[in-house]
């Protein structure tokens, strides 16, 4: 069965879902030589040419209810147009489960998932619709802020996406649609000493970094705070996750975030006890990344108190 490739686009209304589509398709020359289905889930400022669509063999129908996501839908859609590849701009205040959760025509896969920001209101949607805003996150595979400015504080922005969806790709446009390639995550800590001591305050950021990053840190020796995760006959008599639980939204979203590692005591050590952790940093080849990635070398493991509060924060 040849593979029918869908390109989800996600994000609110006005943050350039349409713009982003309208450059893939005209500028980047994805509508040559195939038959391209795009389907509208919402109204924004920016239409679609549908005479340029024409010339280019797509079709182009709006969809302007949630309930109009169904697999009747989606098989109709697929008889009458046969594409070669389907855009689909969702609607960002639409939940996703419906259209991700759908008995979609044979071929039809999600080959990659886009979210647009719009940097200026990022903040305000940030906090008044948070869920909503970070769902979109968690399929994502590029997202993208643009309209940014020399203010625009990318290393907050970055921490908020990655907090849902580590390996997702983050890119920052400019309002003239260049890319803003002058980035640089400012970290809590000097990363010119070989000894780190990571605070509970700066875990968070820590975790990110050392999972985007792991080849800087390769040799340094690490010490935190950490609860112990080593459920019996689930880990290697020498292997053990020290981590923290992390709220990345809110109370119903918390998750445990930790790193692999290898210590000769490891058996000693009590499920979900409190210890402080020094270790040094390695890169290495580990199941639990289906393939290299920062793994702990423990050199001490002292037990300690539980902390006031257990839980660390990407912020």
């Amino acid at each position: 069965m040849e593979e029918i490739p869908v390109y989800l686009f996600t994000g609110f209304m006005d943050s350039g879902k349409t713009s982003l589509i309208a450059e893939t398709l005209f500028e980047n020359g994805f509508g040559r030589d195939a038959k391209t289905l795009v389907v509208l889930c919402e109204d924004g400022d920016v239409e679609l040419d549908e005479g340029r669509l024409k010339k280019i063999g797509a079709n182009l129908v709006t969809l302007d209810d949630v309930t109009e996501i169904t697999r009747e839908t989606f098989h109709r859609l697929h008889e009458m147009y046969r594409p070669d590849q389907v855009f689909i701009e969702y609607n960002g205040t639409w939940e996703l489960a419906p259209l991700l959760e759908l008995d979609a025509p044979d071929g039809w896969t999600i080959v990659q998932v886009l979210t647009t920001v719009d940097a200026t209101t990022y903040e305000m949607y940030l906090n008044n619709m948070r869920t909503m805003m970070l769902e979109q996150f968690i399929i994502s595979d590029v997202v993208i802020f643009n309209r940014c400015g020399d203010a625009t504080p990318k290393a907050k922005f970055r921490r908020s996406v990655k907090a849902k969806n580590r390996k997702a790709q983050i890119v920052y446009e400019r309002a003239d649609g260049s890319l803003d390639e002058s980035y640089e995550e400012e970290l809590p800590y000097d990363m010119s000493a070989d000894f780190l001591e990571i605070s509970d305050a700066d875990y968070g950021i820590f975790y990110l970094d050392i999972m985007d990053h792991p080849k800087q840190y390769v040799g340094k020796t690490i010490k935190f705070l950490a609860l112990i995760y080593r459920p019996k006959g689930k880990l290697k008599s020498d292997v053990f996750v020290p981590g923290r639980f992390a709220m990345t939204c809110c109370a119903e979203d918390i998750q445990f975030i930790g790193i692999k590692c290898k210590y000769e005591q490891a058996e000693q050590l009590s499920h979900r006890s409190w210890a402080w952790v020094t270790a040094r940093v390695a890169y290495e080849f580990a199941m639990e990344y289906k393939g290299k990635g920062p793994v702990l070398h423990a050199t001490e493991v002292k037990q300690a108190e539980k902390p006031d509060d257990e839980l660390v924060y990407f912020s």
